[in-house]
């Protein structure tokens, strides 16, 4: 094992190795405290060429490779498992934003580049990357694309693989495959990067990507209305895109109590009306059109639904601070679930038409098992995912609580099955979810996965153990 240590030191230099406990702590420890994991050595390389010849030296040594973006993965699957003597192949020094193509309307770039720095480029020269993630000054392109990220604007620009045209990687072998294509239209056969796309580094290594660019928006509205309950939410998304001219970047659900955790445990936190409600809508509308036009639209589509029931109370921010004040309620939440004891995840995806029903079904059920249990569904209902939360019942014991998570999952994911939906819509699989999706994908696809990772990585030495 030092031998390939040793060569690998030789190719990335002392800048490109973290062999220390203490520097390697960060590293390893997935962010909610899930998964620690172990190995002898970070390697950092500084470009493709050093990423192709670390992998080529572990492929002829037989050692495991675990890449890794920024490590804000909620799955397990940046993290190696301990005592299985793999690498990790840290992606955070190659974080050159290349080029952007302004007619083209593409950029070409690093897989280390942070989401924040690229959504930064992208604004500065006038144009729209549009995924946003909560983690975005940490999450990296690589990781991002490994694992087909979603966000909150998925239902008017698409997940992560809507929004990549081309991808470099180096193959299990240390070869590298040049797929920078900045091309919208190639029918040359099979779409190979998109293997790579939510492989979650099984296939290889991503180390550049082209993706998309979009034209910056003039104005942007941001409003969270009171809904009586979640299929008049539901309903109001295709209110509010037909009046809109199908303008809607966001639409979040958040539950009651889902907000009063945020009001009482993030600082600066406000009730954003004076009523209660059982739930809320959190919507945004971008346009190329000037802000008045846009504004008079929205509040439009908002009267038709205040009179027809649909909603009972709406705030429309005024300015910038205002708005970024309703989306802190959105982006706080799992973070103030974190103070109300045990919370056991669930990211699935239904059918939009769905949502409401597969809420109403899963809070029943995980209630009668277990009551006092709080459900916590909130997230993107305008892609249909869902991040059903279960927080323990107050007064519970934590780890007696956590200690059926397993329980919990099956009992919320079979009903996900039953309504033709997927149990990680966002996330990935991982290490949490390898085995459960066994349960839930036909034996012919899980198959096929598994020639798909044979014959691109025959000796099994990237990322074992996590996907397939």
């Amino acid at each position: 094992m030092s031998g390939v240590h040793d060569k690998i030191r030789a190719i990335v230099g002392s800048a490109g190795c973290i062999d220390q406990p203490a520097d390697m702590a960060p590293y390893l420890l997935e962010q909610r405290g899930l998964y620690q994991g172990e190995t002898a050595l970070i390697v950092r390389p500084a470009s493709t060429a050093e990423a192709a010849a670390v992998v080529k030296a572990c492929a002829e040594s037989g050692v495991a490779i675990v890449p890794q973006g920024g490590n804000t993965g909620l799955v397990g699957g940046q993290i190696p498992f301990p005592r299985d003597n793999a690498i990790l192949l840290n992606l955070s020094r190659m974080n050159r934003i290349q080029n952007i193509d302004l007619l083209n309307d593409t950029v070409t770039l690093e897989a280390g580049v942070t989401l924040a720095a690229l959504q930064a480029a992208a604004r500065d020269a006038g144009r729209l990357f549009p995924l946003h993630l909560a983690s975005g000054g940490s999450a990296q392109l690589g990781g991002v694309l490994s694992t087909n990220a979603g966000g909150n604007a998925v239902l008017r620009y698409g997940m992560m693989r809507e929004l990549v045209l081309g991808i470099e990687a180096v193959l299990p072998d240390g070869r590298i495959w040049n797929g920078l294509r900045g091309l919208r239209k190639d029918n040359t056969g099979y779409d190979l990067k998109q293997l790579f796309i939510g492989g979650e580094g099984t296939l290889g290594v991503v180390t550049r990507a082209v993706v998309k660019l979009f034209p910056l928006p003039r104005s942007v509205e941001t409003a969270m209305a009171g809904v009586p309950d979640v299929a008049g939410a539901v309903a109001l998304l295709p209110l509010l895109r037909a009046a809109t001219g199908d303008q809607v970047t966001g639409f979040e659900l958040l539950p009651r109590n889902g907000l009063e955790f945020v009001l009482k445990h993030i600082p600066g936190a406000r009730d954003p009306m004076a009523a209660k409600h059982p739930w809320y809508v959190l919507m945004e509308i971008s346009s190329g059109y000037e802000a008045m036009a846009v504004r008079a639209m929205l509040e439009a589509a908002l009267a038709d639904a205040m009179e027809t029931g649909l909603i009972r109370d709406v705030v429309i921010a005024e300015n910038l601070s205002q708005a970024q004040a309703l989306w802190m309620l959105r982006e706080n939440l799992p973070e103030a679930q974190k103070h109300e004891g045990g919370s056991i995840k669930h990211d699935i995806s239904v059918p939009i038409s769905a949502v409401a029903e597969f809420i109403s079904r899963a809070s029943a059920a995980v209630t009668r098992v277990l009551p006092g249990i709080r459900p916590v569904p909130f997230g993107h209902i305008g892609d249909g995912n869902v991040h059903f939360n279960l927080s323990q019942p107050p007064g519970m014991e934590m780890a007696t609580y956590l200690a059926r998570w397993n329980e919990f999952n099956t009992i919320v994911h079979d009903i996900v099955a039953e309504m033709g939906g997927s149990i990680s819509a966002e996330h990935g699989l991982g290490r949490m979810k390898r085995e459960e999706i066994t349960r839930y994908k036909s034996a012919v696809e899980m198959e096929m996965m598994r020639s798909v990772k044979r014959a691109l990585d025959p000796k099994n030495i990237m990322n074992p153990g996590k996907l397939v």
